[in-house]
């Protein structure tokens, strides 16, 4: 939580004192346009990003592969639109990295090794549930609960 509070706190103040450089160089109007281009380009670079990443998750659940690297992808441009929308010189420098396929490779390989490390470390523990009760015995995934559907205008089976 104290990272989190120091990028709040920290980055702002960063932002800010790059483009008060940055408009002292340029100029009031430049900076103000550099600005604006950065998140228009920036945004339309993520939708057609998006778009592309929709459609790489939906072949694989079509074809009942788990979207794993879609979704990191989709996340990672998530996170690089919210950037290039946010004022800054900082914030657009990330958020077009994030829009560059090998460089977010190499970010998601970077998240993954850090996951793997806390997860080593029991920093973060996962569970895995299937279906049914895991306190049950047998495969796993304890017992399996047999579903009937029937037709209401069936009569009964004997014994139900």
């Amino acid at each position: 939580m104290g990272r989190l509070l120091l990028l709040f706190l920290v980055l702002p103040v960063v932002e800010l004192a790059l483009l008060l450089r940055v408009g002292a160089r340029l100029g009031l109007v430049p900076t103000l346009l550099l600005i604006v281009i950065t998140g228009v380009v920036g945004a339309a670079l993520a939708r057609r990003q998006g778009l592309a990443v929709i459609g790489r998750l939906q072949a694989d659940l079509q074809a009942q592969r788990l979207p794993a690297q879609p979704i990191l992808d989709g996340v990672a441009i998530l996170v690089a639109a919210a950037l290039l929308v946010t004022p800054g010189i900082l914030t657009d420098i990330v958020g077009f990295a994030l829009l560059t396929p090998a460089l977010r490779e190499a970010a998601k390989a970077a998240l993954l090794r850090r996951f793997e490390r806390a997860v080593r470390e029991g920093r973060v523990k996962m569970h895995v549930h299937g279906e049914g009760d895991l306190r049950g015995a047998g495969d796993g995934f304890g017992p399996r609960e047999e579903k009937v559907v029937r037709d209401l205008d069936d009569p009964p089976e004997p014994g139900r």
